[in-house]
């Protein structure tokens, strides 16, 4: 999944584990696209290749206005952001108690 992020250039990759934290998944990424066709195209291509790769499909919401793009893939949790509603937002500071890495 990191490899697809990093492939179509997602920028400022941050992995959260929330194993013990949350119910709803093991873990979340955050990533950021430049602008909003690139936001909706990052995660059209990983909704592909988990598809291609695992043989299910993921649920994903927002792709419409490519703002803020959520992708439920069973255990992991993506958003996909415009750096401006990213840094609205601030997702990081909500989940990040120094279990999250920067990377891809």
């Amino acid at each position: 999944m990191l490899e697809s992020l990093d492939d179509d250039k997602s920028e400022e990759v941050v992995q959260i584990d929330l194993r013990g934290r949350s119910d709803v998944a093991d873990y979340m990424v955050i990533c950021s696209g430049r602008s909003s066709r690139q936001v909706a195209a990052i995660a059209e291509h990983l909704v592909d290749k988990i598809k291609e790769k695992f043989g299910y499909s993921c649920k994903m919401e927002g792709k419409e206005t490519g703002d803020w793009v959520l992708i439920d893939t069973r255990d992991v949790i993506v958003h996909v952001f415009r750096p401006e509603v990213r840094d609205f937002y601030q997702l990081e500071k909500m989940w990040l108690p120094g279990a999250a890495h920067r990377g891809a």
